[in-house]
C-alpha cells in the first residue's frame, strides 16, 4: 500500500503538518522515480485516445464484457484501492469524466504491481495502456498492461468529499476545477457564451477588433480609472475603463459594424455584481440607433442562453428557473418612476426639488445633478420590482455625455439600460456624433471633475478630432460578459470569472 496517508483516508481534513509530511513522502518518491530512469515528469506518454472518447464509444457495456480494443490514455488519480493482487484506480480527465483502471498481478507482473502500490498517490497523473472492458460490477475500465507516472504530485488533493470554502475556491481555482463539477461547467459555459456572441456578430457581418488597454486619456464611461506609468514613454497612462472612444474611431474610419470582447478596469468597489477587472463586449453599427441595438442585444443574450442551456428558460444554480424568452419589456425611466412614486418628475424638474425627495428617503447623491438624482430615485422606487428582462429607456442628458439627444423629448437622450435578475446587464445608445455638441458635453464633464467628481470624463481632443472627420449616425451597445454568465447561470460574479482578484 502507499504510505501516503490520504490514499486511505479521503474524508479527514489535513492539517499543515500532515500536508508537510505528505510532501516529504512524495518528494522522496519523485527522486526515486528520477533515479530509476522512469522519470517523474516525462516529456510525453503514448496516448492514443482520451477518457471522454472511450466513454462516448462505450456508453453501456454489459458487466464483465470485453471489447478487444487496446487504448492508451491518461488521467488524474482521484480514488484508488489496493487489494492484494488487484488494484483499482479512478482516473479523471480535465472535463471531469472518469474511467476505472484495473492493475492486476497476472497482467503486469509482481515488480510493476509493487511499483504501482508504492509510487502512485492520489492526485498523480498516470498513463495506462490496456484493453477496454467492463468490470464485474459494470464499471467501464481499462485492464492495464502497462502504466507510467505522467506527472507526480507533491501536494495532496483537497478532500474530495467536502466542498472547498469560498475563499479557497477563489484563491486556488485550479483545485476548484479538479474537485467541483460546477466550476468546470462554468468554464465551459463561458466559452460557449463567447462563441455564441461571436457567431451572432458574424452572422450580422460585424468585424471583431482589438483596441488599446493602456491609454493616455481614459474615457468612454463614468468611472474611476487605474493609473500606471510607462517607463518607455516616460508618461502616465490609464488602464482603460471602456473601449468606446476607440471603437467609434473605427466607425469614423469606415468599419461600419464593429465589436470587441476584451478587458476593462475600473478602480471602484467590488461586490456580488462588480469586479475591478471584468470582461466587456461593446459593439457599434453605422446607420443604427438605440432601438436596433436593443433588438441586437436581446438576440445576443437569447442566443447565448440557447448555447449554454439549450433553452430560453434557464435554471440557475439555486434551482430557480428564469425565462429569457419572448419580446422583452421596454419602459420609460421617467414614466416608470412617476408611476411607482406618485411624483410628477420631468426632465425640467429642478435638482433642488429632487434633492428634497431624495433627502426624505435618506438617499445621498455626491455631486448631485438632475440626472444623478433621477437615476437614484428610479433605483429606489422601480428597480426592486423588475422581474422580467426589461429595457429602461430614455435617460437624463447630464448623466449620458456620449449619447444623442432624444429625437422628440427635450432634456433626454436616447439611451437604455437592460436589467436582468435585478442588475444592469447592458446599456445601449443612439450615439452622439456631432463634434460640437460632444465638445460641449465634455466641457460640462470637466466642470464636474474640477468640483471633485472622480468619475467624470475628461475632454478628449483626439477623439473630437476623429469626430470632426465625420461619424455616420450610429447605434452602440455594451454588455458585461461576467454579468451575462450571471444572468444565465444564477452565479455571483466571482464564480463566473476564472481567476478573480482576491485580497
Amino acid at each position: 500500500m502507499s504510505n501516503d496517508p490520504s490514499a486511505t483516508d479521503t474524508t479527514a481534513e489535513l492539517t499543515e503538518a500532515e500536508i508537510s509530511e505528505q510532501m516529504s513522502v512524495r518528494l522522496e518518491k519523485r527522486q526515486r522515480l528520477i533515479d530509476s530512469g522512469a522519470g517523474a515528469y516525462p516529456v510525453g506518454v503514448p496516448i492514443t485516445t482520451s477518457i471522454p472518447a472511450v466513454r462516448a464509444k462505450y456508453p453501456a457495456l454489459e458487466a464483465d464484457a470485453q471489447t478487444g480494443e487496446t487504448v492508451g490514455l491518461a488521467g488524474r488519480v482521484v480514488h484508488f484501492r489496493n487489494t492484494g493482487k488487484l488494484c483499482f484506480a479512478t482516473l479523471q480527465s480535465g472535463d471531469g469524466q472518469r474511467i476505472q483502471a484495473m492493475v492486476s498481478l497476472a497482467e503486469v507482473g509482481q515488480e510493476s504491481l509493487d511499483s504501482w502500490k508504492d509510487m502512485v498517490d492520489l492526485g498523480d497523473h498516470v498513463f495506462v495502456s490496456g484493453e477496454v472492458i467492463s468490470s464485474r460490477t459494470g464499471e467501464l475500465s481499462v485492464f492495464v498492461k502497462e502504466w507510467a507516472i505522467s506527472a507526480k504530485t507533491l501536494r495532496p488533493l483537497p478532500n474530495l468529499h467536502t466542498e472547498l470554502s469560498d475563499e479557497a475556491r477563489m484563491r486556488s481555482r485550479y483545485l476548484d476545477l479538479i474537485v467541483r463539477e460546477q466550476a468546470r461547467t462554468t468554464v465551459r459555459a463561458r466559452a460557449a457564451v463567447n462563441a455564441s456572441l461571436r457567431k451572432t456578430f458574424s452572422d450580422r457581418e460585424y468585424l471583431e477588433v482589438e483596441t488599446p488597454m493602456l491609454q493616455v486619456q481614459h474615457g468612454g464611461a463614468s468611472a474611476r480609472p487605474f493609473i500606471t506609468r510607462s517607463n518607455a514613454f516616460d508618461t502616465e497612462l490609464y488602464l482603460r475603463i471602456a473601449p468606446e472612444l476607440f471603437l467609434k474611431r473605427a466607425v469614423v474610419g469606415g468599419i461600419d459594424r464593429v465589436f470587441e470582447i476584451n478587458r476593462n478596469f475600473r478602480n471602484e468597489g467590488a461586490d456580488s455584481t462588480h469586479s475591478p477587472e471584468f470582461a466587456m463586449l461593446e459593439a457599434y453599427q453605422a446607420y443604427g440607433d438605440y432601438n436596433q441595438m436593443a433588438d441586437l442585444t436581446q438576440e445576443l443574450v437569447q442566443n447565448a442562453a440557447l448555447a449554454v442551456a439549450g433553452s430560453l428558460v434557464v435554471t440557475w444554480a439555486d434551482g430557480t428557473e428564469y425565462d429569457l424568452g419572448g419580446e422583452w419589456d421596454r419602459i420609460s425611466m421617467y414614466d416608470a418612476l412617476n408611476e411607482a412614486s406618485g411624483l410628477a418628475i420631468t426632465p425640467q424638474t429642478p435638482a433642488a426639488e429632487l434633492e428634497k425627495h431624495a433627502s426624505k428617503l435618506d438617499i445621498e447623491v455626491p455631486h448631485a445633478t438632475h440626472g444623478k438624482l433621477v437615476e437614484e430615485l428610479w433605483e429606489h422606487y422601480v428597480k426592486p420590482a423588475l422581474t422580467r428582462p426589461t429595457f429602461v429607456m430614455d435617460f437624463p442628458v447630464d448623466t449620458s455625455p456620449l449619447v444623442r439627444d432624444h429625437r422628440s423629448i427635450e432634456g433626454l437622450v436616447e439611451k437604455w439600460d437592460l436589467y436582468i435578475r435585478g442588475f444592469e446587464l447592458a446599456t445601449g445608445y443612439s450615439e452622439l456624433v456631432d463634434p460640437v455638441v460632444q465638445r460641449e458635453r465634455f466641457v460640462e464633464q470637466a466642470k464636474l471633475a474640477n468640483r471633485g467628481d472622480l468619475e467624470a470624463m475628461r475632454l478628449d481632443e483626439e477623439f473630437l478630432r476623429a469626430l470632426e472627420h465625420g461619424m455616420p449616425p450610429s447605434g452602440g451597445m455594451g454588455m458585461g460578459i461576467d454579468r451575462l454568465l450571471m444572468s444565465i447561470t444564477g452565479l455571483g460574479i466571482r464564480e463566473t470569472i476564472l481567476f478573480p482578484l482576491v485580497k
